[in-house]
């Protein structure tokens, strides 16, 4: 990456161990928080005592093997899951109880490894569907089809193409989703979970099947979302120069359990990572 396009790294505070969150979002409770979540399968223990503090701004990524519990995790922070123990709570509310609908609408959102667009519905109309939980439904208005249903439709289908623009794919608009190039699928699945005006991002596995070029685009628009909308990112991801470039904060999980936690600087140079996911390669 060009001398001037690398990232600023920011100061992070330890305020509970093993938590860290940037200096900036201080005086702000975190704005997602996992304590001693876990969850068992029959006898086996897939994930045990996770804990995050996630800054309201912050960046962060959670890397390991497969098979080490990375997607678990975001299905108990979105109660796809229901733990076992621990509690997650966002913005100080225990997500306990509550559907994965109630969750979305408290504040997190998330794509998936596996890309789940409507493939036969037009790239517009996928992102209009992030924007069901912020439409206002009138009966009334919607059946005589009344001036008012007609603003709110021009409104969010403006949201919608302003929502495109981020990624420059405003001109695929009208595009079948499952036409889409792999990458722009990607993208798009990010974008239908930005238009449910999220206080936390779940990205997982966002650089799956891009080239080098698009994983720097991505790192660059994951630090633009950030910034344009002032909101907490966590992704998981096996592309260490993403994970490296763009998180403030690194979590190395093993067969369930944080084994490790800091700046990249610091998770590259943990002789425990290097050892068991790193490996020999250089991430620069």
């Amino acid at each position: 990456m060009p001398a001037d396009k690398k990232k600023r790294r920011s100061v992070l505070v330890q305020v509970e161990t093993p938590n860290l969150i940037p200096e900036r979002d201080l005086g702000s409770i975190p704005v997602l928080q996992a304590e001693h979540l876990g969850i068992d399968f029959g006898g086996l223990t897939a994930v045990d005592d996770f804990n995050i503090a996630m800054g309201r701004t912050e960046i962060s990524g959670l890397i390991g093997p497969n098979g080490a519990g990375k997607t678990t995790i975001f299905n108990l922070l979105t109660n796809v899951y229901k733990p076992t123990r621990g509690t997650v709570l966002v913005d100080g509310y225990d997500t306990a109880g509550k559907s994965v609908a109630e969750v979305n609408r408290m504040g997190i959102a998330r794509t998936f490894q596996n890309i789940r667009l409507f493939s036969k519905m037009t790239v517009e109309q996928n992102v209009l569907v992030g924007f069901g939980n912020s439409m206002r439904t009138h009966l009334l208005a919607d059946m005589l089809r009344l001036p008012s249903h007609w603003r709110q439709e021009a409104e969010y289908r403006e949201r919608a193409l302003e929502l495109l623009d981020i990624f420059g794919m405003r001109r695929y608009a009208d595009t079948m989703a499952g036409n889409l190039p792999y990458g722009a699928q990607r993208r798009l699945e990010i974008l239908r979970a930005l238009a449910t005006s999220p206080k936390v991002l779940l990205l997982d596995e966002p650089a799956a099947g891009m080239n080098p070029a698009e994983t720097e685009e991505l790192m660059e628009n994951i630090q633009k979302i950030r910034d344009e909308f002032q909101i907490a990112i966590l992704l998981i991801e096996h592309d260490m120069s993403l994970v490296m470039g763009v998180c403030e904060v690194v979590g190395v999980l093993d067969y369930g359990k944080i084994i490790a936690k800091g700046t990249p600087e610091q998770i590259q140079n943990d002789p425990r990572v290097i050892e068991a996911y790193l490996g020999k390669q250089e991430v620069k």
